[in-house]
């Protein structure tokens, strides 16, 4: 029986289960399993890791204070207006797949909704079970770029129980039984090259899994706390290149690269003029209706992934920190 379960700052807020102001509200809503315990897996770069230091209440920068499950859903039931999406982070321990479809049962119960679910490689008949009580999408985070970096960071020799092979193969199995409606998403700046970023990008276009992207957030208490976040520049070429092969606007084997930086993004003048003056590269991606406010970096900015629309004067600085103004 699920008593528990973690809920963002921002989810909070909106579902009115605290007051705080909000500078910008998430369209989605984000709820995390909760377990009297830190996660069976090992990734260097997050707080919720086996051998962590970090707080347990935060994933990436944000807090996610524990409640009720039974006053969430009564929350969510009141105000689920106010939201789009509902998805549910998950952690790794032993009963998660009993946990997650007693979670999704009781959201599908309360709302109309469509849920997402972000996990570690699951068994295709667990997999089924999820499809059965409703899911919408399903999230399977590769994290990494290239299998070395994966191996460093969260499988073997960072003492996880986590294999490149075994996710790319859960993420194609998942895509077959959910119709497609599979995710991944690939955080920026843990060493990949743009040129690395955008090859697995496109492999993840073809196969027809939606690539989401972060920054790489450094987190006080977790191996990488000492690490830098990636710079903008690369980070927006990156975005840049992900919004124009998810298009169609261009091909890995079309662009062009200088010591693994992007050099020509294989599209046409009046596609990329097209999509920089729309800002739609620079915001969130990910899940349809995924803004996550603030994850990857402070309101204050330097702003990686836009939680809205970017106005004139942000579009503006972009082209130049891209030299494409």
């Amino acid at each position: 029986m699920v008593e528990f379960i973690r809920v963002s700052e921002g989810t909070g807020a909106v579902l009115g289960l605290w007051k705080q102001k909000l500078a910008i509200p998430p369209t989605t809503g984000y709820l995390m399993t909760y377990y009297d315990g830190r996660c069976t897996a090992n990734c260097k770069f997050c707080p919720q890791a086996r051998e962590s230091e970090a707080d347990i209440g935060k994933l990436s920068r944000v807090s996610w204070p524990k409640r009720e499950f039974k006053n969430v859903l009564e929350a969510l039931e009141e105000n689920q207006d106010e939201l789009k999406r509902i998805c549910i982070q998950s952690i790794n321990h032993p009963k998660i797949v009993n946990d997650l479809c007693e979670i999704l049962a009781g959201i599908k119960e309360t709302s109309d909704l469509p849920v997402s679910i972000s996990c570690q490689p699951l068994e295709n008949k667990d997999i089924q079970k999820l499809a059965d009580k409703g899911i919408d999408r399903l999230g399977i985070p590769l994290d990494a770029v290239t299998p070395q970096i994966f191996n460093q960071i969260k499988g073997e020799n960072a003492g996880g129980p986590y294999r490149w092979e075994d996710h790319l193969r859960a993420l194609e199995e998942a895509s077959t039984i959910l119709g497609g409606e599979v995710s991944t998403h690939l955080i920026i700046g843990l060493g990949e090259t743009e040129r690395e970023a955008v090859e697995l990008i496109q492999f993840l276009h073809d196969h027809g899994i939606t690539v989401g992207l972060f920054a790489f957030t450094p987190i006080l208490g977790t191996p990488l706390a000492e690490e830098d976040q990636p710079p903008v520049d690369a980070y927006r070429r990156i975005q840049l290149a992900r919004h124009l092969i998810v298009n169609d606007l261009t091909n890995y084997s079309k662009m062009k690269f200088e010591n693994g930086e992007i050099s020509d993004f294989g599209a046409s003048q009046a596609d990329i003029s097209s999509v920089l003056n729309s800002g739609e590269p620079f915001q969130t991606s990910g899940c349809p209706n995924c803004n996550r406010p603030f994850y990857n970096e402070s309101p204050r900015g330097p702003i990686y992934n836009y939680p809205r629309k970017l106005d004139h004067e942000e579009i503006e600085s972009i082209k130049s920190e891209l030299n494409l103004s």
